[in-house]
């Protein structure tokens, strides 16, 4: 369906392009990693604030990230199908709390690790894993002694 819409979009201009995207819609292939990433893009932009699609997932990683100290409060607006997350987004003089991310579990390879695999990171990045306790930075999931799937790995400035 992706496909087809890249070569129907790429092929078809003007008044048909737009037809056939609102056919289709805006379909987003992981949700996850478009998570990390707007993030990521919103702070390097220089934005205060991040408004994205809600869902309950997102929501267990955004109030993670609060935990960790990587983004600010967190707000759950609108109703219904018209949900969203704004998220505030925290600078530390002038430059992002957050440098970068790497995604480790992607849709083909889901990686996983027990709570003994963890290892100390010595606040240069933060690890987030989704557990049986709901998703959690490396830290919380070593107390609770919970392993999961390996989230993302998130560089702290």
């Amino acid at each position: 369906m992706v496909c087809a819409e890249f070569v129907l979009g790429s092929l078809l201009t003007g008044e048909k392009s737009q037809e056939l995207k609102s056919l289709l819609g805006d379909k987003i292939m992981d949700p996850i990693s478009d998570f990390f990433i707007r993030i990521k893009n919103a702070q390097r932009a220089g934005h205060q604030t991040l408004q994205i699609s809600y869902s309950k997932f997102k929501h267990e990683l955004a109030k993670a990230l609060e935990r960790a100290g990587l983004v600010g409060k967190i707000d759950k607006r609108g109703k219904r199908v018209r949900k969203t997350l704004e998220i505030c987004l925290l600078y530390n003089k002038e430059k992002p709390v957050i440098s970068d991310l790497k995604l480790i579990s992607k849709p083909g390879q889901r990686l996983y690790s027990s709570y003994q695999d963890l290892k100390s990171t010595r606040d240069r990045y933060v690890v987030f894993l989704s557990t049986s306790k709901g998703v959690l930075s490396g830290s919380e999931a070593k107390k609770i002694k919970a392993g999961g799937e390996l989230m993302v790995k998130v560089e702290v400035r």
